[in-house]
């Protein structure tokens, strides 16, 4: 869409077609959330699309902000995984986009990485280990410092609040529709199907 010459970029509701792209149907809007409330008053099926209006009248699909922000901080919670903990698999290797995929579905419910190394490494996080032999993933809880090692509310309090803390993250992976298997206190996870 042009807009006194210029290109317009933003967030469009857009409805699929049967026999190619999907067609505008209302936008630009600011951000999604005010796309989303509006499709309550437009055709069924609308959804947000973020992209670049074409003189044609199709979207040009592009990265939002947001997209941006979110896949930045995702890629800073990969980098907490041990350094080599892709030594070995070839970039299309099933076990490597499980890692990005599970990483991903826990950093949206706002869990983040345990990173053993890295400054911060006394809080804790979620512990992510590939496991060619299990064909999956090995998930569990690291705490803070503070309970695992110092056990300031004693040894009782570290190993129940581990034991809730694993099975909700095995809880939140089997709502994403990940396989989940209990594996000791911990879980493994592999693609569902």
């Amino acid at each position: 869409m042009l807009d006194g010459g210029a290109v317009r970029q933003g967030w469009w509701l857009v409805v699929d077609e049967e026999d190619g792209p999907g067609r505008i149907v209302a936008g630009p809007f600011a951000d999604r959330a005010e796309a989303g409330w509006s499709t309550g008053a437009l055709e069924r099926g609308a959804r947000p699309v973020h992209g670049i209006r074409r003189a044609d009248g199709a979207l040009a699909p592009r990265p939002s902000p947001q997209e941006w922000a979110w896949l930045a901080h995702l890629g800073e919670q990969l980098d907490r995984l041990p350094e080599d903990w892709d030594a070995g698999l070839p970039d299309d290797d099933a076990l490597g986009t499980l890692v990005v995929e599970v990483a991903a579905a826990l950093c949206e419910a706002g869990l983040s990485l345990y990173d053993a190394t890295g400054a911060g490494s006394e809080a804790g996080g979620v512990c992510l280990v590939p496991e060619r032999d299990l064909g999956g993933i090995v998930v569990s809880w690291r705490q803070h410092d503070r309970m695992s090692v110092e056990q300031v509310h004693g040894p009782a309090a570290d190993a129940a609040v581990q034991q809730v803390v694993n099975r909700a993250l095995a809880d939140v992976l089997a709502l994403r529709g990940f396989a989940v298997d209990p594996l000791g206190g911990a879980c493994v996870v592999r693609a569902a199907g």
